[in-house]
């Protein structure tokens, strides 16, 4: 079917519209008990991992570029300072740092609550250190905080963006896949939370139609 019958019937607004939106499979996995699996033994290397507390905006804003940028984490890029420093202030989140020979190599962050839940809100290794062997040894680290004080049940999500291997890693933790969920959401390149130059093989190259619908249109 040709562009002019495909598109019969919408505005240009409509059409600007759905080139600046990216469709996306959220998956979520959950944990309803402790996993019995034995210890994984501690990769090579001088790795220390350590509790920020408290943990500054802008060191989380470093954390979360240098894990985040590559897989199209950009939520949080949107919030002011104060409202990170509100967030990582609470009792609820914890944010643990990996170091690699005295470098961030990743960092994960659970937010318990009251309730028992307790979500592995964050979860990933600096691109330079993925490949290493070190990222079944830190989701263990992970499940393991997790699952300290009162946590009946530990859950995740992961989006179709993520690392490729991610949802096979966390299903090998011993997560459970419970519900998938189809959304979309504005480019962030578009929108300027992430570079316009961002390479993901999921992302649709810009095109200069795309280029001008972040700014063409009024509701942008």
């Amino acid at each position: 079917m040709g562009p002019a019958r495909r598109y019969a019937g919408r505005d240009r607004r409509t059409l600007r519209r759905a080139i600046g939106q990216l469709s996306d499979i959220i998956t979520y996995l959950e944990m309803r008990a402790r996993p019995l699996q034995p210890p994984l033994p501690v990769p090579q290397g001088k790795l220390a991992l350590m509790r920020a507390q408290p943990c500054t905006a802008s060191f989380y804003r470093y954390l979360y570029s240098a894990v985040g940028e590559p897989w199209l984490w950009y939520v949080r890029r949107g919030w002011s300072d104060e409202r990170l420093s509100r967030w990582l202030a609470r009792a609820e989140v914890e944010l643990s740092v990996l170091y690699a020979g005295g470098v961030p190599a990743g960092y994960f962050e659970l937010e318990r609550l009251p309730s028992g839940e307790t979500e592995l809100c964050y979860f990933g290794l600096v691109a330079e250190f993925i490949g290493r062997g070190l990222g079944a040894w830190f989701l263990h680290a992970a499940v393991e905080a997790g699952w300290q004080g009162a946590t009946q049940r530990l859950w995740v999500h992961s989006s179709t963006f993520d690392h490729p291997r991610a949802l096979r890693l966390y299903q090998r933790a011993g997560f459970q896949v419970y519900r998938r969920q189809q959304v979309t959401f504005d480019d962030p390149r578009l929108t300027g939370a992430l570079p316009r130059d961002l390479a993901h093989p999921l992302l649709p190259p810009l095109t200069r139609s795309a280029a001008g619908s972040a700014s063409d249109d009024p509701a942008g």
